[in-house]
C-alpha cells in the first residue's frame, strides 16, 4: 500500500520499465490492475513473465524501498514469496506467479485457512535466516503514533478524533504487552495471497519487518473477518495449545490495533495519495470495523 510519485504518466513508467537492464529481449509491458495505491505492471520477456513494482519511499507511511527489497529477497529465499530478479532505486522486478488472488471468503474456508497459517508460520521461522544486514522493523503502536503526527501536521479532517483514538491505542498497547518478535508481513490482506493451484504465495513485503507475531495473527483475522471459532483455532494451531484469558485479551488488543492502523492509513491517504480512490469511504469502513473490534476488546477486560 504505497503511492507512486505524483505527476508521472503511465507512458513514462512504461518507458522506464522497458529500459531496465534485466531484460534479454524486447519486453511487452501491460498495467496490472488492483490495489489501493500501488502501480504495478506485468512484463513478458522471451516467454518469461514478471511483475514490476514502481515506487518511491513514502515517509508518511514509513515505507523505505530498500527495506522492501531486503524483506522481499529474504522472503523469496525462504520460499514463501516469488523471486526478486532485479532491484534498483524505485523499481522491483519479481518473477510472475500464475494463480488466483484470494479474497477474504477464500481465507475463511476450512481447506484454505490451515494452508495460510502454515505459510505464515514458515515466514516467521525461516525469513530471519535469510535477511542480509539489520532487519527492518514494524511496531504497530509506533506506526499509530506516527500517523497521528502526520494527520495533525496535514490538517486532516479527522484531527478532532485523534485524542480519543490515541488514548485507545495506549490502552491497546498496554493490553498487548511485550512479546518476542518474529519477522512479520504486517499487511495480511487476502489480496496479498496467491494460490497457484498447488501452493500459496505471500506477496507485497513493503511493511515487512520485526514485529510481535501476534500482530500478524490478529491482522490476518481482522482483515479477513474470521469468526470466534476460527480465531480460537488460529491461536491454538499457531501456539500448540488453547489460548488462555490473558492471551485472548492480548490478541483482541492487536486485532483492534490492526484495524485502527488500517483506518489511520486511509486517513493519511486522504491527504497524501494521488490515485482516484475513495479513501474517505475506506476510512469510514475501517473505523466502523475498528469500533467493533474495540468493543470486543473491552468485553475481555480483566
Amino acid at each position: 500500500m504505497a503511492a507512486p510519485a505524483p505527476n508521472v504518466s503511465p507512458q513514462s513508467e512504461i518507458d522506464r520499465i522497458a529500459g531496465l537492464p534485466c531484460w534479454r529481449g524486447r519486453v511487452e509491458i501491460a498495467p496490472l490492475q488492483g490495489g489501493l495505491s500501488n502501480r504495478n505492471y506485468t512484463a513478458a520477456d522471451l516467454g518469461a513473465r514478471y511483475v514490476v513494482r514502481l515506487g518511491r519511499d513514502v515517509p508518511e507511511h514509513g515505507i523505505v524501498r530498500r527495506n522492501e527489497e531486503i524483506s522481499s529477497r529474504a522472503a523469496a529465499a525462504a520460499g514463501v514469496s516469488p523471486e526478486l530478479v532485479h532491484a534498483e532505486p524505485g523499481v522491483l522486478v519479481f518473477r510472475f506467479v500464475a494463480g488466483r488472488t484470494l479474497a477474504a471468503g477464500d481465507v475463511r474456508r476450512g481447506d484454505t485457512l490451515p494452508r495460510v497459517l502454515d505459510l505464515l508460520k514458515r515466514a516467521h521461522a525461516e525469513i530471519p535466516r535469510h535477511v542480509q544486514g539489520p532487519p527492518p522493523e514494524f511496531r504497530v503502536f509506533d506506526v499509530l503514533r506516527g500517523y497521528a503526527r502526520t494527520l495533525e501536521r496535514g490538517g486532516s479532517r479527522m484531527t478532532g478524533e485523534l485524542p480519543r483514538l490515541m488514548d485507545a491505542a495506549g490502552a491497546l498497547e498496554r493490553a498487548a504487552g511485550s512479546q518476542p518478535p518474529a519477522f512479520c508481513h504486517n499487511d495480511l490482506l487476502a489480496a496479498n495471497l496467491i494460490d497457484d493451484g498447488s501452493r500459496l504465495w505471500l506477496i507485497d513485503w513493503e511493511y515487512g519487518g520485526l514485529n510481535a507475531p501476534l500482530f500478524d495473527l490478529a491482522n490476518l483475522a481482522s482483515n479477513n473477518a474470521l469468526d470466534a471459532a476460527q480465531t480460537d483455532w488460529l491461536l491454538a494451531a499457531y501456539h500448540g495449545s488453547a489460548p488462555g484469558g490473558h492471551h485472548r485479551r492480548a490478541f483482541a488488543a492487536m486485532a483492534a490495533a490492526s484495524l485502527l492502523r488500517e483506518a489511520m492509513w486511509s486517513m493519511v491517504q486522504e491527504i497524501h495519495a494521488t490515485l482516484p480512490v475513495d479513501y474517505v469511504a475506506y476510512t469510514k469502513e475501517n473505523l466502523a470495523r475498528y469500533q467493533a473490534a474495540w468493543d470486543a476488546f473491552a468485553r475481555t477486560a480483566a
